[in-house]
């Protein structure tokens, strides 16, 4: 398991259902975290930056031969889109549980996966790639090229991803000064400061259609996830199916995702991300030749483990998805250790409670548990809440409920944002585009005015206290972070019945 936290239990589990013995690799600051319990073996790695660590492709290498282990696989973020790596792997004489290399580097390049969709008759958004590597030469012929797409525009960087790199544009006489911003950060995020242009369609929906495909020439699609609702290009709220979608829609997005990946020879599990105008029309956006962080929404409506099917297929056997029909309703939710009235700023310190919600069509997917700390040193989501009914209506009730009932005292967490999020008319009826939460807080989020029920911030300090937690406090006040203090309400639910 070339990965950690919450998607290295994810696998591990599928990994123990399905017989397979497993091997974690840790970093000295994850030893005793919760993945290196659940794997059969562990692998402590030398260093102590992510670099050093979970991005040594040679140590992890060496870490699958010498514990005897004949796959590996990357997860998602780290080391899961290196085409060099796969190749590294299967060079080793190991099962890559993935895309080829090949797929990757044609699908990680973003002007090279436009043109390939181009060719495969899978419809992209209008604008121009622009190959020249030489800045002044580069901005000319981005300058000539916005002429023709026409504003407002985006600028995107080839190598991209995560907003990385790109920039709005709706004004000509901002031009130059933004593709220059966008090529220095592509340059240090990238280490590839090529940008291209696409036209900005206002008003979308992002759209991504999950596809398998196996060794015997099978490439099928699970339906659509809808993940309109981000910021900063981050996806906040998830939901299977698409509110808005119907079935002649799907059917044309699935048979392009499909068209998509077999443009490529895709063999995995996939996810083919669309651009859906107002006007009904859908764009390629990009593919992610990994597991995304949302799968679970389409499992809980397809029934379908994605991750046990990605070791089916990398194991040379057939997917094992028959006709497929989607059941009910699913809504995702990233519940993250940050400040959200403050930015959404990280945030640090002691999960001294952490006590997520239960109950029928409840799924928490997290790598952390309660005494566990929150540290810099990696990104700051605790967990993924999924919730699954028989309607929309009923799931985004289900979805206030839990909310309602997650505690997480110690450190601050968006759960209050997530309910706020909920009760919002564009999520209410299914209306959210790429822009709903600027729309919504264009001058930043801040918390409810109602008042913090003392009478449950005190049972939930108790509850604390009774587990032993309260090693995180001294005489009832939170231990100091770098963050400051740390309040021990930091999260206490105010709607209550």
């Amino acid at each position: 398991m070339a990965n950690r936290g919450e998607i290295a239990c994810r696998i591990l589990r599928a990994c123990r259902e399905a017989g397979h013995p497993s091997v974690a690799i840790c970093a000295s600051n994850d030893a005793g975290s919760m993945f290196t319990e659940m794997a059969d073996q562990v692998v402590l790695l030398n260093g102590e930056t992510i670099a050093e660590t979970y991005l040594d492709q040679e140590q992890i290498i060496q870490a699958a031969k010498d514990t005897g282990a004949t796959a590996i696989h990357p997860g998602f973020g780290f080391l899961s889109e290196r085409a060099e790596f796969a190749n590294a792997v299967q060079s080793a004489g190991l099962t890559w549980i993935g895309p080829s290399a090949l797929a990757i580097e044609k699908m990680g390049d973003k002007m090279t996966a436009r043109q390939t969709m181009r060719a495969a008759g899978v419809p992209v958004i209008p604008g121009e790639e622009v190959e020249e590597v030489d800045e002044t030469k580069a901005l000319d012929a981005l300058r000539e090229a916005s002429t023709r797409v026409g504003y407002p525009l985006l600028l995107k960087a080839s190598s991209g991803g995560g907003g990385k790199g790109m920039r709005a544009v709706h004004d000509p006489a901002d031009f130059d000064q933004a593709a220059a911003g966008a090529r220095r950060e592509a340059v240090t995020a990238f280490g590839d400061g090529r940008i291209y242009i696409e036209r900005l369609l206002s008003g979308s929906k992002h759209i991504e259609i999950q596809v398998l495909a196996d060794q015997h020439g099978r490439t099928i699609h699970l339906g659509e996830r809808e993940c309109s609702v981000q910021r900063r290009h981050q996806k906040v709220f998830e939901e299977a199916p698409g509110p808005t979608m119907n079935p002649e829609l799907r059917e044309a997005m699935g048979q392009a995702a499909v068209a998509a990946a077999e443009a490529v020879n895709y063999v995995g599990a996939g996810t083919v991300e669309f651009l859906l105008a107002p006007s009904g029309e859908f764009f390629f956006l990009e593919m992610n030749t990994r597991i995304q962080v949302e799968h679970p929404v389409t499992e809980m409506v397809t029934g379908v483990d994605i991750v046990r099917e990605q070791l089916r297929i990398a194991d040379g056997e057939p997917m094992s998805c028959g006709d497929l029909m989607l059941r009910g309703h699913a809504i995702e939710v990233r519940l993250y250790a940050e400040d959200a009235a403050n930015g959404f700023l990280p945030s640090i310190g002691p999960l001294a409670v952490f006590r997520p919600p239960e109950g029928p069509g409840i799924r928490l997917d997290t790598g952390v548990r309660e005494g566990d700390d929150v540290t810099p040193n990696y990104d700051p989501m605790l967990a993924k809440l999924i919730v699954w009914a028989p309607s929309r209506h009923e799931a985004l009730q289900k979805m206030r409920r839990a909310l309602d009932e997650f505690v997480v005292l110690g450190t601050t967490t968006n759960i209050e944002f997530l309910r706020d999020l909920c009760d919002a008319s564009p999520v209410v009826n299914g209306s959210t585009t790429t822009t709903t939460i600027d729309e919504l807080w264009p001058n930043g989020w801040n918390p409810p005015a109602a008042p913090l029920l003392e009478e449950a911030a005190l049972l939930a300090a108790a509850s604390a206290e009774t587990l032993g937690l309260h090693r995180h406090q001294t005489n009832g006040v939170a231990a100091s972070t770098n963050n400051g203090p740390v309040s021990p309400f930091t999260t206490v639910q105010r709607r209550f019945p």
